[in-house]
This record gives structure tokens, C-alpha cells and sequence, in this order.
């Protein structure tokens, strides 16, 4: 049977009278989770944000390959405006208007009622899982130039396995020790790279940058990277119900952590296209610690692939957290039997961690063009949903109390939506058919999965329940009943 506050309660929390047009913000609320985890600041989210999203230039090689220089640098200065910005943006604001675990799960039920709520979290989740099946192979795939053995076979298998399992270790024992480790690794992630910018200045060539040829392109693949590299800015919003003082430190570190994200791509594209005659055929994933051979040195070089190794151990624990912390925001929402909302002794949601890492494991063995391409239409299909949720609400809750407001109307907020969304069906449109047949069949597995889970509730195989600590969105005054989250 659900758990639900008291009419009073209901009363007290209420997000508005609907007459005078006057809100509460749900931010303003005592925080929905009670347990004894420390909260995290600003310094460790912001790094949980750069893991998020970046860990550093690994992987933006595949840009040069695919469209030459002048494009790579190009698009990584101009896709942020279009993309990273609008959706950091919509993070903030909704993000401390539901600052509750659960995030974007929360903002799509709230405007498009739970079902649509449902395949938010299956999606975004699912587009986690297979996103984090990637990290602990790229960790290998750097290693394995010393460590011939870990390049095929048994060790290999074993290897991410032990590796799965010990980065699991650490988000069980707790979201601060996460945060703190993700800004150790990410200062190491990052300076060898700045290393590498300033040993190459007497080495740039200027003209190189300019090399384009629109002729050669693969769009699908420049595209693709560049969408990879730059999104997941959302991915935060399922922590902030163990944030400290989400209102202030989420929209501080999100801007942080943009433009370190921005700069920690085009520096060392800058430094790495300008220094070294092209060769987009060697611009591959991997390629960096060969252009820190020819620039700085065989020394250079190892730093960049230790580097590369620990970046992905940074990406896999922040995504895992940002994966299990949904789970657990979904089953004190009633998504989710309750089991999952289960907290360890380190305040760490354990069934959401095991249900995570066993996915990274089933995962494992997709390619890495495949997990990209598979990834991104399944975000795709989420971000749209998120669009339409910060739309409508702006529309039917203007008046809203928001702790952090988009400086724009409703007609801006519109307007910010539409460059992302048709940079969201171009992606979509250029998938290919392989790829879509699998994200389509995922997609049809969340449609048929909520209301199965309805039907498990309903025969009370499982127990669900809503948190009595969180606020219930639904309010209500003495003239007539509206509801803002369905």
C-alpha cells in the first residue's frame, strides 16, 4: 500500500493557490532524503558534472578523422552554444525546482504524467548503462599497448570484470567519496594536457588549422562524437537530492563545469592539430597519446595514457552514481518496487548499483561505435521529453517559484528548444538501420515494461510505495483540485 503525508501535510506543501497564482517552491522544502551520507559541495559536483559529461579529450580524436581540423575545432566551440548550454541550462532550473533523486525523472511526470515519467527513466537509464559498459573497456584498450595479455581473450574478460567490480566497491561506500576522488583523478586527467599545450607552442603551425574539405566528411561519425562528448549535462539532476544547498551549488557548478568542459576539449585539439602534419586517417580513438610522443616525448606520452586509464575509472563511478541514484529516486517516486529505494549503510542506493554494474557486465561486449551510436538515440528520444516538460511547465506554471530562472520568457524558452531538437533528429536521422532496429526494440521493452509493473503492484507481487518524506506534488485549494505532478 503507498505511503502518503497526511491531508495537512498535503496542505502545507502545496506548490501554489491556484487563484492568486502564488507558489511554493519545492526547493524550499526540507530535503526529501534523511540519512546520514554527507552532502556534496561545490568543488567535488563539479567534477561529477566534468565526468558526466567529458573526462577530459579521450575520445574527441574521431572528430579530426571524420571532418578534418577546422571542423573538429569548430564544432566543439559552436555545439556547445547549440546543445551544452541550453540543456545545463534547463538543468538548473528544473534541477532546483524538484531537487529530489529522481531528477529529469521527476520534471517529465511532473508536465506528461508518470507513464511518460517511466520511459524517461528507462531511457535515460538504459543510455547510462550502455554509456558505462564503454569505460572499463577504453581503460584496457590503453593499457593493453604495455599489457599485451588484457588486448583479447580470458584475462581480458577477467580483467574488466575485476575492474567492474572494484569501481562498484567505490560507489557503494558513499556519493562524497565519489565526488572527491572524481576531482583527484580529474586534476591528473587534465594536466598532462596543459603540459602538452604548452611544450607544443613553438610547434604550431597556424595553416593547419584551417584544413577542411567538405567533400570528405563523415557526418554520421563527426556528428555522433561531438553528441557523445557533449551532452549527459541532465545526468546531475538525479544527485540533487544529496547536494548540499541545491539551490545555489547545481546551477554554480554546472557553469563550472561547461566551461571546463569546453576548454578541456579545444585546447588540446589546438595544440594536437596545430603542432603535427594531419593524418586524419591516424585520428582515432587513442590517438592523443601518439600526438604527446611526437610533441613532448615517449614521457608525454605514458602521462596521457595513465591519464586516459584514469579517466575512465572518474567516468564510470560518476555515471554509475548518476544511474543507481535514479533508480532510487524512481522507487521513492512509486516507479520502482520499493527494494530499490534501499539504502546502504554509506547512504548508497545498493539494489541500484548491483542492477547498474550487472548491466555494464551484459553490455560489455558492444563495440565502441556501437555503444556511442546506441547511446545517443536512446538520449535522444529522453532529451526530447525533457524539452517538452520544461516547455509546458513554463506555459501552465509560469508563476512557479523557480530558485533558478532561465533569463527568458516562455516564447525564449520555446525559441532555446528548437536548434537542440533539430540537432536531435539529425542525429536520429542519420543512425543507422542496425542501430535503430536495437534503440526502437529498447524503447518498445519501456513501453511494455510500465504498465507490467502496474499489473505487479496491482497484484501485490511487490511492494511500492512514494516516500512519506517527499513533498506530494499534488495540491490543491478549497474551490477546486488541480494537480501539477500527475
Amino acid at each position: 500500500m503507498k505511503l502518503r503525508s497526511s491531508p495537512a501535510r498535503q496542505t502545507s506543501v502545496a506548490m501554489g493557490e491556484i487563484n492568486r497564482a502564488e507558489y511554493v517552491s519545492v526547493g524550499e522544502l526540507p530535503s526529501p532524503l534523511v540519512n546520514n551520507a554527507k552532502k556534496v559541495s561545490v568543488l567535488p559536483l563539479v567534477f561529477l558534472i566534468f565526468y558526466e559529461v567529458s573526462g577530459g579529450p579521450f575520445g574527441v580524436e574521431d572528430s579530426v578523422g571524420a571532418a578534418g581540423p577546422l571542423l573538429a575545432l569548430l564544432g566543439f566551440l559552436v555545439f556547445p552554444l547549440i546543445w551544452s548550454i541550453p540543456e545545463a541550462l534547463i538543468t538548473a532550473e528544473m534541477g532546483t525546482m524538484f531537487p529530489e533523486n529522481g531528477g529529469y525523472v521527476v520534471w517529465v511526470s511532473s508536465a506528461l504524467g508518470p507513464f511518460w515519467g517511466f520511459q524517461q527513466g528507462w531511457m535515460k537509464w538504459l543510455s547510462g548503462v550502455i554509456d558505462n559498459a564503454l569505460y572499463p573497456v577504453l581503460f584496457l584498450d590503453y593499457l593493453k599497448s604495455e599489457i599485451p595479455v588484457l588486448g583479447e581473450g580470458l584475462p581480458r574478460v577477467a580483467a574488466v570484470l575485476a575492474l567492474t567490480v572494484i569501481l562498484t566497491y567505490m560507489n557503494y561506500r558513499g556519493l562524497t567519496i565519489v565526488g572527491w576522488v572524481a576531482v583527484i583523478l580529474g586534476a591528473f586527467s587534465i594536466l598532462p594536457f596543459a603540459v602538452m599545450g604548452l611544450v607544443s607552442i613553438p610547434k604550431l603551425q597556424p595553416s593547419r588549422w584551417f584544413v577542411v574539405n567538405l567533400k570528405d566528411v563523415d557526418w554520421n561519425l563527426y556528428l555522433n562524437t561531438l553528441f557523445w562528448n557533449l551532452n549527459y549535462w541532465d545526468s546531475i539532476s538525479t544527485l540533487a537530492g544529496e547536494v548540499e544547498n541545491p539551490n545555489k551549488t547545481l546551477p554554480k557548478a554546472l557553469f563550472y563545469a561547461l566551461i571546463l568542459v569546453v576548454l578541456s576539449y579545444f585546447l588540446p585539439l589546438l595544440s594536437g592539430t596545430g603542432a603535427i602534419a594531419l593524418n586524419r586517417e591516424l585520428w582515432t580513438d587513442g590517438y592523443f597519446s601518439d600526438v604527446a610522443k611526437i610533441i613532448g616525448g615517449a614521457w608525454l606520452s605514458w602521462w596521457i595514457q595513465g591519464a586516459a586509464a584514469m579517466s575512465n575509472m572518474g567516468m564510470f563511478v560518476a555515471e554509475m552514481s548518476s544511474d543507481s541514484f535514479q533508480l532510487l529516486g524512481m522507487a521513492e517516486r512509486g516507479m520502482l518496487p520499493e527494494f530499490f529505494s534501499q539504502r546502504s549503510r554509506h547512504g548508497t542506493p545498493l539494489t541500484g548499483i548491483l542492477f547498474s554494474a550487472s548491466g555494464v557486465v551484459l553490455l560489455s561486449w558492444l563495440s565502441f561505435q556501437e555503444i556511442i551510436a546506441a547511446e545517443n538515440f536512446l538520449y535522444c528520444f529522453g532529451m526530447i521529453l525533457e524539452f517538452l516538460a520544461f516547455v509546458k511547465l513554463r506555459i501552465k506554471h509560469p508563476a512557479a517559484s523557480r530558485p533558478y530562472r532561465i533569463p527568458v520568457g516562455t516564447v525564449g524558452s520555446i525559441l532555446m528548444c528548437i536548434p537542440p531538437t533539430i540537432l536531435i533528429c539529425v542525429v536520429l536521422a542519420l543512425s543507422t538501420v542496425k542501430v535503430m532496429l536495437v534503440s526502437l526494440a529498447a524503447v518498445a521493452i519501456g513501453l511494455l515494461l510500465q504498465p507490467g509493473l502496474k499489473y505487479v503492484e496491482k497484484k501485490r507481487w511487490l511492494k511500492f510505495s512514494v516516500s512519506g518524506d517527499l513533498p506530494d506534488l499534488h495540491f490543491a485549494n478549497r474551490d477546486r483540485t488541480e494537480t501539477l505532478v500527475y
